[in-house]
């Protein structure tokens, strides 16, 4: 088995393959070729930045069809993290309106720039830092990870997506529920960094190379 992170020039693509051969003894490739992809038995879709240079950026490595192909064929898991996330929705607001994959309806919104908490304490956008993520579907990449579990964040922008039975997971932040674990069939996406969370992280991670949808 091979897993295979996608290498479209942008996202944590050394410190997430570093974690998934932590957890794995499967073969981890950082890789922009279609064979390689194709014949992956697993993919990751990374994001960091942007997204408008993340989709820019697929296009120009001639991905883009490629990933859209995958997504349709639903032959595969895949695993999107951070903006790989983002990515997969209809549309976001940011950098005055982008067009994405559109693999889930929804939307990627932005937090705004004038958020507090329940304590009227002003919080800070990009969202960054641990928050909890609570489980709003059951999922296979929830086993053995509790309920309200802290995960690492860098965001200013979120994902709401349209049809319930897509949300995973949620996190509450100046008053917006981000909708931070989305998917449908053998695809996965989440907004924080499983990389950077510890020992839940590398446990969704494991329990990503384990999945049979």
């Amino acid at each position: 088995m091979t897993i295979a992170v996608i290498d479209y020039g942008m996202g944590n693509l050394h410190s997430v393959a570093k974690a998934l051969e932590h957890v794995t003894h499967e073969n981890v490739v950082i890789t922009d070729d279609s064979r390689s992809i194709r014949g992956a038995s697993r993919l990751v879709l990374p994001g960091q930045g942007a997204i408008r240079d993340c989709m820019g950026e697929l296009q120009r490595n001639d991905l883009q069809g490629l990933v859209q192909e995958i997504l349709r064929a639903q032959a595969k898991p895949l695993l999107g993290i951070c903006v790989g996330q983002q990515m997969l929705m209809e549309e976001s607001e940011e950098n005055g309106g982008v067009a994405c994959l559109g693999h889930l309806p929804g939307r990627v919104r932005h937090f705004g720039r004038d958020l507090h908490d329940a304590q009227n304490q002003r919080l800070k956008v990009p969202h960054m830092g641990w928050n909890r993520v609570t489980q709003h579907h059951t999922h296979p990449l929830w086993a053995g990870i509790d309920d309200d579990a802290r995960f690492y964040f860098v965001h200013s922008y979120y994902v709401e997506a349209q049809q319930d039975s897509d949300i995973f997971g949620t996190t509450e932040y100046g008053g917006h529920t981000a909708h931070v674990a989305t998917g449908r069939g053998p695809v996965f996406a989440v907004q924080f960094h499983p990389e950077k969370s510890a020992r839940d992280g590398l446990r969704l991670l494991e329990n990503f190379v384990t999945w049979t949808p």
